[in-house]
């Protein structure tokens, strides 16, 4: 005779770890592969491929045309670095029908790009500007031809029109939060301490001493400066949130799925 069972059988203490590990082992893993089937985009990865290249290109010749040290201390030239190892990245997962890149990678490379340029035509080679310069980045002060012209114009006009082509055209949107437009700044921060830092050091009779008319010092005095960096700074931010909406409001790139072949329940339907 077996002792009457008791109505209430307290519940058994979970254990840490054990619990967990058994319920993650009943519940089956589907790859991801298996719901959405990876698409090649060979089309997008030919284009992002040649936009890599440009901006390549672009830095090789400016460093060829130029000093060196003084090239690389443009944003330009740094942004457009950028440019080149992103959509060459971008470019192979597209060809692999790999995962894209995070969207505010290539959101803050769009901005980036597009803020090179935005500078460069509104101020730089604005005639009206208080900052316009003449002559290019490797330190010409004749109107610029040839090759030089070139340069620029791959740097600060094809270059930003290709990103915005293709984040308006083969890019999915993000989605993208507000807080992306803050992170983006780092750049342009990092890129202010340097240019600063780097005017410091060298000598006062250094060529170039600071990259653009904006940041000069000696002429303008650190309290300008910073305020002109502040103002450049908020336009960034604003470029930022801009482009934070058109995210949420454009249309994405049309995705072709293949056929379906799925079984139904044969009391609706037959094979579909």
């Amino acid at each position: 005779m077996t002792a009457p069972i008791p109505a209430d059988i307290p519940d058994i203490p979970v254990i840490p770890g054990i619990a967990a590990s058994a319920a993650a082992a009943t519940v089956p893993v589907v790859p991801a592969d298996a719901v959405v089937p990876r698409v090649r985009r060979p089309l997008v990865a030919v284009f992002r491929l040649l936009v890599a290249l440009t901006a390549a290109a672009g830095v090789a010749l400016a460093l060829l045309l130029g000093s060196p040290s003084r090239v690389l201390s443009y944003f330009t030239i740094q942004s457009s670095v950028v440019v080149a190892a992103v959509f060459a990245l971008s470019a192979w997962r597209a060809w692999t029908a790999r995962r894209p890149l995070p969207p505010s990678v290539t959101a803050g490379t769009l901005l980036y790009a597009v803020s090179a340029g935005l500078v460069y035509h509104l101020i730089l080679v604005n005639g009206s500007s208080t900052f316009s310069m003449t002559g290019s980045m490797t330190g010409d002060i004749d109107p610029l031809t040839g090759w030089h012209a070139l340069t620029n114009q791959l740097l600060h006009t094809v270059i930003p029109a290709a990103a915005v082509l293709d984040w308006l055209l083969l890019t999915r949107p993000g989605p993208l939060r507000l807080q992306s437009a803050a992170a983006w700044l780092v750049f342009p921060v990092a890129y202010l301490a340097f240019a600063l830092t780097r005017g410091a050091l060298l000598p006062p009779a250094a060529p170039a001493r600071y990259p653009y008319p904006f940041l000069d010092v000696p002429q303008h005095g650190y309290v300008e400066v910073l305020g002109n960096a502040t103002v450049l700074g908020l336009a960034c931010y604003a470029v930022g949130l801009l482009l934070i909406a058109l995210d949420h409001i454009r249309p994405g790139p049309r995705r072709h799925r293949p056929p379906e072949n799925r079984i139904s329940s044969p009391a609706t339907s037959g094979l579909k």
